[in-house]
């Protein structure tokens, strides 16, 4: 067992409980409208009429602008009140909360956010993108994966079947001409087979000290945790594999945004300033996300700053890093929704093997997709507001406003 892993990891693990578990199976097999109908009529209440700003968040960077805009002020600055932000422990509840109206601003897996639109029906907006990169392979130290190929056979651990890390995952395993699969841990698997499951982030690190599996992908802060407390060693980056990719995005729901566009644009506003921010002072954001500052993020600021900022200087990546030449860091923030990225998630998605309900997606036309999830109006007049974003180096050179994805093993 982990004898160094940070309490709060095990208390979560030990405390997810057979509820919230359920809550998960039900949200993976599709089963959201099932669920939200089984809720007490007042969870399942109307957004409020109040202006509030009510913000959910699970303790991972995704959610670094979200947190970065309150504790610096910005939402007040744009004139809005706003609530503490409060820590959700797991995706599934989240989503619960976000659709039952318990907040009314969240970061989502941007692959969650398609499947909520379009398969479950919720209407749901992307805003804004809340990061790019920022998530990474962790393996066992000792459990000689050299590369990807060394992964047949083994156990591996996705945060949820539609998100980033299960695409990318995904990517890099048929790339290395493995087959993921779904299958009971105690199956017999075939010899270019992986087995995924899926596991919340805070139980990942101290699944993979027991020993339980033999590796995991999710967001920071629990990579450098699976490092420096798991006996974990990073595989690989998710950002070295797609470049500047995104990976969490700020969402509301559509009617709220049609309801209260000023209200909207105010909070896209800030939120577009904090992302500026956190990208040209990320020592500085990491303490203050950390417990020795605001506390935002239970992990102390060793491993939040870790999670943010080391990478091309780190000499224990000198063989991890595949493509230097990217420039891109560990996590990066970059607002503008770039449709090239948003059109290729829903082709991954595709291509992925994926759990429950998924119908859906034969349907859907990446060029819809891109179009429709996304509201540009907000965050593009937030980008104008704030200009300083252009610099920032995740950006690409020419029209800031559109790119051509990097996917590449």
């Amino acid at each position: 067992m982990c004898q160094s892993c940070d309490q709060y990891d095990l208390n979560y693990a030990a405390g997810a409980g057979v509820s919230r578990r359920h809550v998960l199976d039900r949200l993976a097999m599709g089963g959201l409208a099932a669920l939200l109908a089984g809720l007490p009529k007042t969870t399942r209440a109307a957004e409020s009429d109040d202006d509030t700003l009510r913000i959910g968040y699970l303790p991972i960077t995704d959610a670094t602008p979200l947190l970065v805009a309150h504790a610096k002020g910005y939402f007040e600055e744009e004139g809005l009140k706003v609530a503490k932000p409060e820590l959700i422990r797991g995706w599934a509840p989240l989503i619960e909360g976000f659709t039952a109206g318990r907040f009314n601003l969240v970061h989502l897996l941007k692959p969650t956010a398609l499947w909520l639109r379009y398969g479950s029906h919720v209407p749901v907006k992307v805003v804004a993108w809340a990061h790019t990169n920022g998530s990474a392979l962790v393996v066992q130290g000792d459990g000689g994966v050299q590369s990807f190929t060394d992964l047949a056979g083994k156990q591996l651990a996705v945060p949820f079947w539609y998100s980033m890390h299960n695409i990318v995952l995904q990517y890099a395993l048929r790339k290395s001409g493995l087959t993921p699969v779904i299958k009971p841990q105690s199956a017999v698997l075939g010899p270019k087979e992986v087995n995924l499951q899926i596991l919340q982030p805070p139980d990942m690190p101290p699944a993979l000290a027991a020993k339980k599996i033999d590796g995991y992908i999710v967001a920071e802060p629990f990579d450098a945790l699976g490092e420096l407390n798991a006996g974990g060693r990073v595989l690989r980056f998710t950002g070295d594999i797609w470049k500047n990719h995104p990976c969490c995005v700020v969402a509301m729901l559509q009617p709220l945004i049609e309801k209260r566009p000023e209200w909207a644009q105010k909070t896209v506003n800030a939120i577009v300033r904090a992302e500026i921010y956190a990208s040209q002072n990320k020592e500085e954001v990491a303490q203050l996300l950390s417990r020795d500052g605001a506390g935002y993020l239970p992990p102390p600021a060793k491993v939040v700053r870790r999670a943010v900022t080391a990478y091309a200087q780190e000499p224990a990546y000198k063989e991890v890093i595949r493509h230097r030449d990217w420039g891109n860091g560990r996590i990066d923030f970059q607002p503008w929704p770039y449709p090239s990225a948003t059109r290729l998630i829903v082709q991954q998605l595709k291509e992925a093997k994926i759990e429950g309900e998924r119908a859906f997606l034969d349907k859907l036309d990446p060029d819809f997709v891109a179009k429709d999830l996304v509201d540009y109006a907000l965050v593009k007049k937030a980008l104008e507001r704030y200009p300083d974003w252009k610099r920032d180096r995740s950006v690409s050179s020419g029209d800031p406003f559109s790119r051509q994805e990097v996917l590449a093993l």
